[in-house]
């Protein structure tokens, strides 16, 4: 098995789940079809495909001479069709697929590239792979051993990848005499299982591999089947609606500066269609211009779609780097370091979540962690199943958490930029693919913190606008900085100082303060335990509202626990909460006193001040300390948080200082 295991090096196999095969990157009007064919060990794939090339007589001379003299060495009566896509020695040993083979052919209708993926369970990952750029799904079926686990999984995985058509060919019918009811049995079977995966297209064809029946010529042995060939269906299938060409999306590969007067950005067009003199933004930065020409492999072009290598042009002197995403206005995908998706895990060893994974998604590379496995899938049934990690080969729904921003879509919206990979930044192996859901909205709360109500009969709406749109309107990203610390600290004083200062930078701000959400919002709350564990809670959804509408939302509440500031801090996002210890002892704080409760503390007034009376809990791991009792100029301390702001990706790094 050396041969075989050297077959399944997963880096290769990673790059052609992302990137389509550089070589066969044509324009649409070339009307090229992808597919992909899949099913149980044994159930003819190889077969099939070295039929439609012999019989469409696109097999060269030294090919077929090749093949004639490896099916005599074998002992063949006849030539061994399935020897043309099973190059590996292993694979003709033990008369298998093991690795994807790729193979071209065109007749005057279309031309194809067809992947021939293994059937063995063990090698899943190589038919992910395969199928992750198909236009079809070209699923074979035995006649005489029907619908099998690997004929389940293989629909299962070429719906999870989005593949719309569906061709379920119903082989060998030869062996079974051509009976009509053995190929109704098997579409009777399958029909209801595929209806739950909600494939948009799905066609049966009862076909003979071996003997070619039904393949590219009709069938004499089958007159009760009145349906198209093979062949014909994959040449009339209609391909181009499954085509966005609404969401203009580059991945930007390179820049391009051949000398000081032209600077270009390549990349292969992920989906819609861009022309000269479009308003475009670049992602992630926000920074908007207009395309000033659009190059492609034989020089300017008024415009290109989905599918096409360009080199655009932009009028302005913007940032751009590999891994940036050129947009058009107005249209934007989700930008986040949060998703939920659906992963194929394809490594042997078991998904870690304490592991860095390196993610790979629109060129650009990024460390990632699988925050928790929501469940996994038994592709025999479709039921969920609790599960902490996924193993080999198993497929469950995930939340995944980046270190740094990305912009993708749902992957049912658009599969190219909505899929990713996961490697393993030691051994450097592809251990899993992904298909994108959507951002992460749900919070877990906190294991000793109360449920948030919801009233009965209410469902969540998200707004019309997404926090994304806000923040490429803002110029920044959105963010809460809580301020915590002892009563006259300073936590109101810093709060108001910053808003200044990111108000003149022209930042969209919101300032939440715990005296004046006392004198309404939480006008009912005393100072128990519990009280504020409730006046905290409701600061913090508050809090994320504004977040959620692009704001940089500055809160500056005592808030004593740390299980509640953690509370806060999983509902916001913890990349977008930075918490503020603003320290200061407490002689200062009796000194200055500006609210007269510690001279009320100590008359016996006052029993539950926090810090005398109630409980303080410091945080562990704060963004920043400022400590307020050390005569540090309050402009001094603004300027260390927006340098904080800055480090973490909150504000544009070209702030200037305003006076």
């Amino acid at each position: 098995m050396a041969a075989a295991n050297s077959a399944l090096a997963p880096v290769p196999a990673a790059v052609r789940l992302i990137e389509p095969l550089p070589s066969v990157v044509l324009r649409a009007e070339m009307d090229l079809l992808r597919f992909t064919t899949a099913g149980n060990v044994d159930d003819g794939k190889s077969t099939l495909i070295g039929r439609l090339l012999y019989d469409t007589k696109t097999i060269f001379e030294d090919q077929l001479r090749a093949l004639e003299a490896a099916s005599r060495r074998r002992g063949d009566d006849g030539l061994n069709l399935a020897l043309l896509t099973d190059g590996l020695r292993a694979e003709r040993e033990q008369n298998i697929t093991i690795d994807v083979a790729y193979r071209y052919f065109a007749t005057p209708r279309r031309k194809f590239i067809i992947a021939d993926t293994p059937g063995h369970a063990q090698y899943t990952r190589n038919m992910v792979t395969g199928a992750s750029t198909a236009d079809l799904a070209l699923i074979l079926v035995d006649a005489q051993r029907g619908i099998q686990t690997q004929s389940r999984r293989h629909a299962f995985i070429s719906s999870l990848l989005g593949i719309p058509h569906f061709l379920i060919a119903v082989n060998k019918m030869d062996l079974v005499g051509f009976r009509e009811e053995s190929y109704r049995a098997i579409v009777d079977e399958f029909t209801p299982f595929l209806a739950k995966l909600e494939v948009k297209d799905v066609v049966f064809i009862p076909v003979s591999a071996l003997r070619g029946d039904n393949v590219v010529e009709r069938s004499p042995g089958m007159p009760w089947y009145e349906g198209p060939t093979l062949l014909h269906h994959l040449e009339t299938v209609n391909i181009a609606v499954d085509r966005n060409l609404l969401d203009f999306r580059l991945p930007v590969q390179c820049v391009i500066r051949p000398d000081p007067s032209f600077r270009g950005y390549a990349g292969r067009v992920a989906s819609g269609v861009v022309r000269t003199g479009d308003e475009v933004v670049v992602l992630p930065s926000g920074r908007a211009s207009r395309v000033s020409e659009v190059l492609g492999v034989n020089g300017a072009v008024e415009e290109a779609a989905a599918g096409e290598s360009v080199v655009l042009a932009i009028e302005d002197d913007v940032d751009v780097s590999r891994g940036d995403m050129i947009v058009r206005r107005g249209n934007m995908p989700l930008i986040g370091v949060r998703f939920d998706a659906m992963l194929c895990w394809m490594a042997e060893a078991a998904l870690d979540p304490a592991t860095r994974y390196v993610l790979m998604l629109n060129n650009r590379t990024t460390l990632a962690f699988v925050d928790r496995v929501e469940y996994r899938l038994d592709v025999d049934s479709l039921h969920r199943q609790a599960a902490d990690v996924l193993l080999w080969n198993e497929i469950g729904r995930a939340r995944i958490h980046t270190a740094q921003p990305v912009c993708f879509d749902p992957y049912g919206r658009n599969p190219d930029t909505g899929s990713f990979i996961l490697v393993d930044p030691f051994t450097n192996a592809t251990v899993a693919a992904g298909m994108i859901r959507g951002e992460t909205r749900e919070v877990a709360p906190a294991a000793n913190a109360p449920r948030s109500a919801i009233s009965p009969g209410v469902v969540w709406e998200p707004g019309g606008l997404s926090r994304a749109d806000h923040e490429l309107r803002n110029g920044h990203r959105a963010a809460v900085v809580w301020f915590t610390g002892l009563s006259g600290s300073g936590k109101t004083t810093l709060a108001r100082a910053l808003e200044r200062r990111l108000f003149a930078a022209g930042c969209r701000t919101a300032l939440l303060d715990g005296d004046t959400l006392r004198h309404g919002f939480c006008g009912d709350l005393g100072f128990s335990p519990a009280d504020r564990m409730e006046n905290i809670r409701r600061a913090g959804e508050v809090a994320r509202l504004f977040s959620e509408q692009g704001s940089i939302v500055l809160c500056a509440f005592v808030s004593p626990f740390r299980a509640d500031r953690d509370r806060v801090r999983e509902l916001i996002g913890a990349e977008r909460f930075l918490e503020v210890h603003v320290a200061c002892d407490l002689e200062e704080l009796r000194r200055r006193d500006t609210k007269g409760l510690y001279a009320a503390s100590a008359a016996g007034a006052l029993t539950n001040l926090t810090g005398l009376g109630q409980p303080y809990e410091s945080p562990t791991a704060p963004a920043l300390v400022l400590s307020t009792g050390e005569g540090v100029p309050v402009a001094e301390l603004v300027e260390r948080l927006v340098a904080l702001l800055v480090m973490r990706g909150i504000a544009p790094r070209e702030w200037n200082r305003h006076e």
